[in-house]
């Protein structure tokens, strides 16, 4: 067991959170506390429907004043692949890949995902751990200690180890 504390508390410097509304991010940086770097991955804009950003700039704000780091950027597993399936009714790799995540739960292929698009944005090392949290609809039921890559080196990525995720899904 002190094993696995000592990996888990040396991933805790930075977290990645999925946060569509900044509540979810505001409540893990709230539970975490001081010395833990929280980021906060929202929604690309127009994934609600074009031109809509779903994340205020208010809650923006908050987030920003409560120490929080935030990211909108595209999503690792949806972004022309999902255009392709849209217009043409056909599957393209970065949607099986997000479709294989998910047997594992729909938190660990967010988790996964958001650490993808964090390393990409230079927001965590790939020499590192973190973790990074992932879940469904609201809030996170999902943590995993990772070890990021880039989305071009996906293979790279490591799950080190699974805090924890739904036995249910």
């Amino acid at each position: 067991m002190r094993q696995e504390s000592e990996s888990v508390s040396g991933a805790s410097k930075r977290s990645l959170v999925p946060s569509v509304s900044g509540n979810t991010a505001l409540a893990v940086s709230k539970e975490l506390g001081e010395g833990v770097r929280i980021i906060a991955l929202t929604h690309v804009a127009g994934f609600e429907g074009p031109n809509v950003q779903e994340l205020s700039h208010g809650a923006r704000k908050r987030l920003e004043s409560a120490g929080v780091r935030v990211f909108t950027g595209q999503h690792a597993f949806g972004g022309v692949g999902r255009a392709v399936r849209n217009k043409l009714g056909t599957y393209q790799v970065d949607e099986i890949m997000a479709w294989t995540l998910r047997t594992f739960g729909q938190g660990t292929k967010v988790a996964v995902e958001i650490a993808l698009m964090a390393a990409d944005a230079g927001l965590v090392r790939t020499d590192e751990d973190i973790i990074s949290m992932g879940g469904t609809g609201q809030g996170v039921d999902t943590a995993l200690v990772v070890r990021p890559a880039n989305s071009y080196r996906f293979f790279d990525l490591k799950v080190r180890e699974v805090i924890c995720k739904p036995r249910d899904f």
